[in-house]
């Protein structure tokens, strides 16, 4: 009789301390952590336990992970297709960049060099492009043969604030104003890409023109404009002096 009293104070006393603790997701994760064999231990128990699910009701916990892996397989397989999309795109742009280079390193002035720029818009379904020079920044006035390239960076500021002030390249529209000031025949241009010259943005503007008013819009990529605009500076020194 005393021995039945003593097992049944133990067993309240267990049930008390198990009452006292307050199981949460943390605790439930480390006592798995711990006890790795918990699911070897229990494998009829895990094979009959059930996930709860949004469409089914509820899946067994096998079933769920499962689904689980190949959740994270097609994510894989979409993150290896992004990956390989980049890298043709890059291959792309490299391509384009290295066949325009070798053509403009090519031109004997600098107007070869716009016509050879605008072919080359041409042969990638654009208008053509255009290039000025700040005359604040290159010796263009007589006797030079490049004044037409010329362009006032006062007059350019209404410009260079509205679309350039964050950015040295704009991708989008203009209007009726700005188009006048920079393409004053302005055949059928819809979009543009501007992208400013120079280190500091301080030496021309360069424009690449399209008919459709949707080809250029913001968020597109600028790499190839930008690397367009550090190798023009650098061409056009070989025939025009800078200003000191």
């Amino acid at each position: 009789m005393v021995v039945k009293k003593r097992q049944n104070s133990k067993a309240k006393a267990i049930n008390q301390r198990f009452q006292q603790v307050k199981l949460n997701d943390e605790a439930v994760s480390q006592f798995l952590i711990q006890n790795p064999n918990f699911f070897i231990r229990n494998a009829s128990q895990v094979e009959s336990m059930q996930v709860p699910h949004p469409v089914r009701g509820a899946v067994s916990l096998t079933e769920w992970h499962m689904a689980r892996q190949r959740n994270k397989i097609k994510q894989l397989e979409s993150e290896i297709t992004l990956l390989m999309e980049h890298a043709t795109a890059n291959e792309q742009l490299f391509s384009q960049l290295l066949n325009l280079q070798i053509q403009l390193i090519q031109a004997s002035d600098p107007n070869e060099l716009v016509q050879l720029l605008s072919l080359w818009a041409k042969s990638l379904g654009l208008n053509g492009a255009y290039l000025y020079l700040f005359d604040d920044k290159w010796l263009l006035s007589a006797p030079s043969n490049y004044h037409h390239l010329a362009l006032n960076a006062s007059q350019f500021d209404f410009i260079r604030v509205r679309h350039l002030q964050y950015s040295y390249q704009y991708l989008g529209t203009l209007n009726a104003t700005e188009l006048d000031f920079l393409i004053p025949e302005r055949n059928n241009v819809g979009s543009v890409a501007l992208s400013l010259l120079g280190k500091f943005g301080d030496l021309g503007i360069l424009i690449f023109t399209s008919a459709n008013p949707h080809h250029y819009q913001s968020g597109q990529g600028t790499l190839l404009l930008e690397k367009i605009s550090e190798v023009l500076p650098i061409l056009i020194e070989r025939w025009i002096m800078r200003r000191r």
